[in-house]
Order: C-alpha cells, then structure tokens, then sequence
C-alpha cells in the first residue's frame, strides 16, 4: 500500500478548512504554525485571525513592540515564541523567506517549522515530523523506539523522508498531520474505520495503543508563588518580569517566591506606613507549565498610600489592565474575582 498517495486522498475528504491552508504565504503559514505549537486548532484560530489582522505582514510585525506582541499573545503561553517571532520579523527586512535554508537561520525556527513553512510555501522537500507524524510513523511501521530520544528524532525523520511524496511534499506533509490530528489519534483511535488499516503494522500486531513509546516525562519543578493583589483606590501595582524565567517580557503583581506564606512580619517590612488593609489568601491555584508546576496564592490588599518599596512599580488604572500582557494564570484570577 502507498502510504502516501492513500493519505492524500483521505486528506482531500476530510480535511478542515482553515485560512493558512488557503495561502501560499510563507509569512503567515509561519505565523500559523507557531501559534499551533502545543495549541488546538480551535483555540489557535482566533489567535491567528487576531494576529494577521493587527500584523498583516512581516514588515508590520517588525514595526511592532514587544509588549504589543506579547498582548496578542497573552493567553497561548510559550511566550518566548512570540519574542523569537519579533526578532526573526525584524531580521528579515520586509521580506519573509519561503526556502528552508532561509528559514532556519531565523529566530525560534527549527527543522520542523522550516520543514513546514518551505513545503508548504514553495514545495520544497522537506519532510514535517511533529507529534502526529510520530504517531502515524510509529504505528505503520509498529516502531517501539522512544520518539524522545536523539536516536528516535534521526530515525523518525529519515522514514517521514522516505515515505514523502517527493512530487508534492507540502500536500503529503498535511494529509499525514491531518491524519494523525482526526483519525490517527491517541488513546482509543477508530481503527475500523481507518483507510490504512491493511498496511499498519501495529494493527497486525496489536500494538496500536503502545505506539509510540516515549523514554520518560522530564521531571516537574514545583514552585510556590504569592501574589499580593494591591489596589490604592481606582489603581493597582505591577511590574515586568525579565530574565530568563517563565512570562519574560509580561506584567505581575508584587510577588514572593517562597515555599511558606508570607509571615506578617514580611508584608509589613514591604507596607510599611501605607495605611494598608489585607483581605484573606485565596485558595491555592495549581497551573501547570510544561516543565513546572506553580502552586499560586493571592492576598487582597487595600492601601491609602504608597511607600518607598512601591516605588519600584508602575502604578496603573484598574480600567486600563487590558493594556498590558498578563499570564493566563493572573487573567483567570481578575476573571474570577469580577464574577
């Protein structure tokens, strides 16, 4: 059975439509697949009409600051991605490349993007290997090699090569991350119903729900933040975080990184003459990042003044927080509090 040439045929059935599937722009089918990174496509839609409409080309999204691109950005998380989009926009004066050379000189593009963006934009071939293509690859060939093992990523790349349809290498990269996206799916997929069911060797084999294997899960930090939610009539404090750390580049609250919560003694050496006013600690919120776990608490605080320590933050209007990219975990908190 040819395994492409059956893909392709299902994908033209089956496939979603979906706006960067109507362009040959290598600018926004770049734009597209960063968004979908670790994103569902109908979470990622929105973000990327959004982001095309304020940023319609490349030159426009070089013109553009970072905290503007960060608040369009808010929510999806990843947000280094959306820095390393800003500087690879502004190292491309104007002109967004569609060859794969180009395009993995760039800022936050690897094999894979490129991979994606040159076969998809000027049909170079260059086969995409992401979690779908793992999976389908894993299950046609009933592979048991850890995908997440450097031995693993050359493997899988050398069989998503060998299995492309050298003649059309953007449709073939489609069909078979739409397939493993719909069809091909994890956990219980519809084998029954499956177009590629007689060559699947792990259907022969009865393997399917142990494909693919996987080494290990990186083991997750925990950390404890608490958040001190200050309002001094219509208006709150925030900073913005920098360093090589979680939310680069976005605005917080006043915050202490400690495993206990702050004694008395540590919010009034921080209050100290402000006339402050403290409400309860919310309940513990759990937010899980890819490789951390935050175990988060905030404190309510009302004051009549500001102090020294205070000065070291921007004082902004309530009215006006849209202005400002927030983590999705402080948005979920000001959402909550509203209701």
């Amino acid at each position: 059975m040819e395994l492409s040439n059956v893909l392709q045929h299902w994908f033209a059935q089956h496939k979603r439509e979906l706006p960067w599937r109507e362009t040959s722009d290598p600018y926004r089918i770049w734009v597209s697949e960063i968004i979908l990174q670790q994103t569902r496509v109908a979470q990622g839609l929105d973000y990327y009409r959004r982001f095309v409409e304020r940023f319609p080309s490349v030159q426009d999204l070089a013109e553009a600051t970072e905290t503007e691109v960060l608040r369009l950005w808010q929510g999806l998380g990843y947000y280094s991605r959306a820095r390393n989009m800003l500087k690879a926009a502004r190292q491309c004066q104007g002109c967004f490349p569609s060859h794969y050379e180009d395009l993995i000189q760039l800022p936050g593009i690897g094999d894979y993007t490129a991979a994606a963006v040159s076969s998809f934009s000027a049909g170079e071939p260059h086969a995409t290997v992401d979690g779908n293509v793992y999976r389908v690859l894993a299950r046609w060939f009933d592979l048991d090699t850890p995908t997440d093992t450097p031995a693993g990523n050359r493997l899988f790349k050398q069989l998503a090569t060998e299995v492309m349809d050298q003649r059309h290498p953007g449709a073939h990269n489609q069909a078979v991350m739409e397939f493993g996206a719909l069809q091909c799916t994890p956990g219980q997929p519809d084998c029954s119903r499956c177009p590629v069911q007689d060559g699947c060797l792990a259907y022969a084999h009865g393997t399917v729900n142990q494909r693919p294997v996987k080494a290990g899960k990186t083991r997750q930090r925990i950390r404890h933040l608490y958040y001190m939610d200050i309002r001094m009539g219509e208006d709150t404090f925030l900073h913005r975080r920098s360093g090589r750390d979680i939310w680069q580049g976005l605005y917080e609250m006043p915050l202490w990184e400690q495993e206990t919560e702050p004694s008395d003694a540590q919010i009034e050496r921080r209050l100290h003459g402000t006339g402050y006013a403290l409400g309860g600690w919310s309940r513990e919120i759990r937010h899980v990042l890819s490789h951390q776990v935050l175990l988060v608490r905030f404190l309510p605080v009302n004051l009549l003044q500001t102090n020294e320590w205070l000065d070291r933050f921007i004082r902004v209007p309530v009215a006006e927080l849209d202005r400002y990219p927030l983590s999705r975990l402080t948005l979920n908190y000001l959402e909550n509090k509203k209701g």
